[in-house]
């Protein structure tokens, strides 16, 4: 009964996000309350000591990775404030990208850009500055839609192709399932299935847009900043790879050198102006990661992930696989990959990687489905689970495009 009454919470704080702009209460709110409340009923409704102390267990593990994520956040979206108030990254893309485009050639470039990005540093970063690339441009709100939702799908298809830019790929390859060469396959079913989500998108798209003129204000100190970003992304890989060190604490080092670079302004009021940015941060974006990951903790809580593991070992790997990073949308796809792996099923090493593509891509399809969309949802203020819902038919053709790829390209490779 517990159990039941548990995941109705869940539901209803899905149903909350649904229709915020009906109840008119911040999506942050209803899920950070709800989040707390499920928490509370399961201290309530331990037995003893014992039970109590085994909740708690569960809890400080889901405090630490909420805090890591939090941190993380708070870093990386620092950095983008900065960058972006000094208007780097909109003298970037003017470098980069022509001033005047056509919207279809824009959506072809901004997922061409997210998806090499993702490949490379983690997924918020990725998404934080594609996210930057599309506001340079004058967009209007259904073009700006389409972009956002294709920067999510982009992040998420090319973070899968390497250890660096997905946890649960990550976990996967840690596991000893699959190898370094056989995840760089990837990148093509995950390229197909961008390709085939910008295609879809561009219908209707006819018009021209050009980059947001913006005044340059940057000095030599911001640029010593902008490298120290550039320095940190790359050193986050490295130590990762290298030396097992977390993404957070290489994140929180980098922040910390740019406020010591700050110390080397020749104003009190420009040293702190620089560690103000750090106010600039959407906190509505971090309480809504705590409240999602309350919930998901709790669910993993009363084992509702490791039936859906037994659920999955019951049916042929090559449609489990599928409804798993379906399910990904809903449940956080790395309790549910960690729930998949300690069930220890016998895959071959194409289920492996169209696991790998599934857990990681699948979580796309819905706003709330993984960093990429809840940093959408908050950055982009036309953005709302509803109207990121009307884009779920086309992602879902392009996430089982990529999927029916990766199937045949790994069963041709390594079969």
């Amino acid at each position: 009964m517990l159990q039941v009454f548990l995941i109705g919470l869940a539901i209803a704080a899905l149903l909350c996000i649904v229709f915020e702009e009906v109840i008119h209460i911040n999506k942050a709110k209803s899920t950070l309350f709800l989040g707390c409340v499920s928490w509370l009923i399961l201290f309530m409704s331990a037995s003893d000591s014992a039970a109590q102390k085994s909740v708690q267990h569960q809890l400080d593990e889901n405090l630490l990775e909420i805090a890591s994520l939090w941190l993380f956040l708070m870093s990386t979206m620092t950095f983008v404030a900065y960058l972006n108030a000094k208007g780097m990254i909109q003298a970037v893309v003017q470098r980069l990208f022509p001033s005047r485009l056509s919207e279809r050639r824009l959506m072809l470039l901004v997922s061409v850009f997210a998806l090499v990005l993702s490949a490379i540093c983690d997924n918020v970063t990725a998404t934080l500055v594609s996210l930057g690339l599309v506001q340079s441009f004058n967009l209007e709100g259904r073009a700006r839609l389409k972009m956002a939702a294709l920067v999510v799908f982009a992040v998420n298809s090319g973070g899968v192709a390497l250890i660096t830019g997905d946890v649960t790929t990550l976990m996967i390859f840690l596991a000893g399932h699959v190898t370094m060469s056989q995840l760089l396959t990837l990148m093509i079913p995950s390229a197909l299935s961008v390709a085939v989500l910008a295609w879809v998108f561009s219908f209707g798209m006819q018009g021209e847009v050009f980059a947001e003129p913006v005044e340059r204000t940057f000095n030599h100190v911001d640029i010593a900043i902008a490298m120290v970003f550039f320095a940190t992304i790359l050193s986050t890989m490295a130590f990762n790879v290298l030396f097992g060190v977390p993404p957070v604490l290489t994140f929180l080092s980098g922040l910390s050198v740019m406020f010591l670079i700050g110390r080397t302004v020749k104003t009190d009021k420009e040293q702190t102006k620089i560690l103000e940015y750090i106010r600039q941060i959407e906190y509505d974006t971090l309480l809504f990661f705590l409240g999602i990951l309350l919930l998901v903790g709790m669910l993993k809580e009363i084992h509702v992930l490791t039936a859906v593991a037994e659920l999955y070992s019951q049916f042929n790997p090559q449609y489990s696989n599928y409804v798993a990073g379906a399910a990904s949308a809903l449940l956080d796809n790395v309790p549910l990959t960690a729930a998949l792996l300690k069930a220890e099923p016998v895959l071959i090493t194409a289920d492996w990687l169209a696991l790998t593509y599934a857990v990681g891509v699948g979580g796309s399809l819905l706003a709330i489905g993984s960093a990429a969309g809840i940093i959408v949802m908050s950055k982009v203020k036309e953005m709302t689970f509803v109207s990121y819902l009307r884009y779920t038919p086309p992602l879902l053709v392009a996430y089982t495009v990529g999927y029916i790829a990766t199937l045949l390209l790994a069963n041709y490779l390594f079969a």
